[in-house]
């Protein structure tokens, strides 16, 4: 046995075998990120879909007429929403107000602030 302690130790490495793990390791790392965050590839099959595929309450997404009704519908319902009262939580008594209504509370309220 020797008495040098370099025989006791791990074998050196030598700088090109640590390079080469290095760049390696930063590509899979790179790899890595990348396949995490990339985007999902587009897919858009409403041209080529058949309708009768879909169930019932999803084929008005397959045609502009279906998609401005929904947009049409959904206007509608946030305007009545906006303009008229209605409980939110009954049991709590939560309410929905009028915004023109909520200004004037709020406005009402910070005056005598």
């Amino acid at each position: 046995m020797s008495d040098n302690p370099q025989a006791y130790a791990f074998p050196q490495r030598t700088p090109v075998f640590t390079a080469v793990v290095v760049i390696l390791a930063a590509v899979f790392c790179g790899w890595l990120i990348n396949r995490t965050y990339a985007p999902a590839p587009a897919f858009d099959n409403r041209g080529t879909a058949n309708p009768a595929d879909f169930a019932e309450d999803q084929r008005w997404k397959l045609t502009p007429e279906g998609r401005a009704k929904a947009l049409a519908d959904l206007q509608q319902k946030a305007q009545a929403d906006a303009t008229t009262y209605g409980w939110i939580d009954q049991p709590k008594g939560i309410v929905r107000l009028p915004i023109d209504r909520a200004i004037a509370l709020t406005v009402q309220e910070h005056a005598r602030k």
